[in-house]
């Protein structure tokens, strides 16, 4: 079994995503890279206690890196947009941020 925390990583604060959320209600987060929409609904869902309409996933593969000599790679991960429903609340931790 899953919990939500080992789902939902991190949220993503960036300028265009921010601008989202005042738009649209999307919220982004980084997600474990084994999880599905349905797992990620249920995380989101139950750790902000909102409703979620629809949920969209995006895989980021690591680029290559180098420094001297030596080349590495930065780590690839997972990336969810998830949008809520209309008479959904929002999420409080992203109001105190705008």
């Amino acid at each position: 079994m899953k919990f939500a925390q080992d789902i939902v990583l991190k949220p993503v604060i960036t300028e265009q995503s921010m601008s989202i959320v005042r738009d649209q209600k999307k919220y982004t987060f980084i997600v474990a890279k084994n999880a599905n929409k349905i797992e990620i609904k249920k995380a989101i869902e139950e750790l902000f206690k909102v409703k979620v309409s629809k949920v969209n996933v995006l895989n980021y593969d690591g680029k290559k890196k180098r420094v001297g000599y030596n080349v590495g790679k930065t780590p690839s991960y997972r990336k969810a947009v998830v949008t809520l429903t209309e008479n959904s609340k929002t999420i409080e931790f992203f109001d105190s941020l705008m």
